[in-house]
């Protein structure tokens, strides 16, 4: 009997070979999804009514948040650090099909929003927008929220979509975190414990939420690639929690560092903030200058261990799973 081929699935294999072929060779859209921050020094207290959904912050709050920044050289480095991770991730994909990749950043509290990016990809004749964002782990408080605001749009204007939902388990992020790991303990005295953090939620938005499972999976799966003890040698804790009156979820790395210097089973302490991809407010001022005052006064070694940036093996793999993604911008893929 003669007869176009099926697959496994029962799909004609021809048509869906020739679909496949279409959806590589069409334009595709990368929206690059990051939290933001002030351009300027004048800009802060702007970027903080944004944040509280319109609701200007008290002098006292604006003060606390300038103060931060102040002890940063005004603004954080999350710009500049964002542009470079966008940079090499718009020239590994150009390696993987070029011309084929259009990258744009949207931004979730400060310009260009996530809205104008997705506008500027459909204004730019794309054929389908595959979103990223830059956070590892998924929540549907977070990642979740990013990838609506970019398929709504898209949606309006009839552009297909698709979102990468969590990219915590690609082999090259986890062997950076190991070696960044390997290589903050090598400089820290024995006993050290590797505490392993990342951005505190309210306990509210957690029932049900895969963001803390996929934290533990991932520094569990660090944790083994390093060999440290279960008990003795690692644990996790949470930074940056909201200054607001519900319960966000604990314990917190300062809270940690002191307990940890009070039992004095350890003499010190390197804290891998596995939830952080550049360097920016919650790493440099939260742990650099805070926690690692808070050490200092506990008496114990403080070190963190370096965090992605714009590594250039870690936004290569990232760079294919995007292109995955683009070829079932239809039918995405699982992750």
């Amino acid at each position: 009997m003669t007869g176009r081929p099926v697959r496994d699935d029962g799909t004609d294999a021809v048509a869906s070979a020739a679909s496949a072929a279409s959806a590589a060779s069409g334009r595709v859209g990368v929206v690059v999804m990051a939290y933001g921050t002030p351009a300027s020094p004048d800009d802060v207290e702007a970027y903080y009514t944004h944040i509280r959904r319109g609701r200007a912050p008290s002098p006292e709050q604006l003060a606390n948040l300038q103060m931060r920044y102040d002890a940063l050289g005004g603004t954080s480095t999350l710009a500049a650090r964002t542009r470079d991770q966008i940079d090499r991730l718009t020239a590994a994909l150009e390696a993987i099909s070029p011309g084929r990749f259009d990258v744009v950043l949207g931004q979730k509290h400060a310009a260009p929003f996530i809205e104008d990016g997705v506008a500027s990809l459909v204004a730019a004749g794309v054929d389908r927008i595959v979103g990223l964002v830059l956070a590892p782990h998924y929540s549907g408080f977070s990642v979740g929220q990013y990838h609506e605001r970019a398929g709504a749009t898209a949606a309006d204007a009839g552009v297909p979509f698709v979102g990468i939902e969590r990219w915590h388990d690609l082999p090259e992020y986890r062997a950076f975190l190991a070696d960044a790991v390997r290589d903050g303990l090598a400089h820290l005295p024995e006993p050290t414990k590797v505490v392993f953090t990342a951005h505190s939620l309210p306990e509210r938005v957690l029932a049900g939420d895969p963001y803390p499972d996929e934290l533990w999976e991932s520094a569990a799966a660090v944790a083994e690639a390093t060999k440290l003890n279960r008990w003795a040698g690692w644990s996790q804790a949470w930074q940056s929690a909201g200054a607001t009156p519900e319960p966000w979820r604990g314990p917190d790395v300062l809270d940690v560092i002191r307990d940890l210097a009070a039992t004095g089973r350890a003499e010190g302490i390197l804290v891998c903030p596995q939830g952080f991809v550049a360097d920016h407010l919650e790493v440099a001022y939260d742990l650099d200058i805070e926690a690692a005052l808070v050490a200092a006064e506990a008496g114990i070694a403080f070190a963190r261990t370096r965090v992605l940036n714009d590594d250039p093996t870690v936004l290569g793999a990232l760079a294919r799973r995007v292109a995955q993604h683009a070829d079932h911008a239809d039918h995405p893929p699982g992750t």
